[in-house]
């Protein structure tokens, strides 16, 4: 693997804050360094999230989407958020313990699939049961 210079802190955080909610934001870091799509940050102890996660817990499809389009990487949080019930259910038949996974900042699988509105309702219901 080439060595490649890692990416400021500062933008890491603010690419993910922006991701809560401002899309023209977001679209703009990500021209400015592409490298941002799948990057982490740390809210503290431990609190690690991408900014599919920041859009994915603020049910932002807009945003979650214009990451997934450009290859942001899925998680079982942003699959419940966008109603991606064969997803969340692979997920859940091989891992049952799922259901009660938290995400960044604590929120629960079943808040995100809440955040997704009617595209989520049978994944709510399949956590619901």
């Amino acid at each position: 693997m080439e060595n490649r210079q890692a990416i400021h802190p500062e933008l890491v955080k603010e690419f993910v804050g922006n991701a809560h909610g401002d899309l023209e934001r977001v679209r703009s870091l990500l021209e400015q360094e592409p490298g941002l799509l799948n990057a982490a940050w740390d809210w503290g102890d431990g609190d690690w999230e991408t900014a599919l996660g920041a859009a994915s817990h603020m049910g932002r499809k807009d945003i979650a989407l214009f990451l997934l389009e450009r290859g942001a990487r899925i998680d079982l949080f942003a699959a419940a958020m966008l109603g991606k019930i064969e997803i969340v259910k692979a997920m859940l038949n091989d891992h049952p313990s799922l259901v009660n996974a938290l995400g960044p900042h604590g929120i629960p699988l079943l808040d995100h699939a809440k955040a997704g509105g009617e595209e989520a309702l049978r994944v709510l219901d399949l956590l619901n049961q």
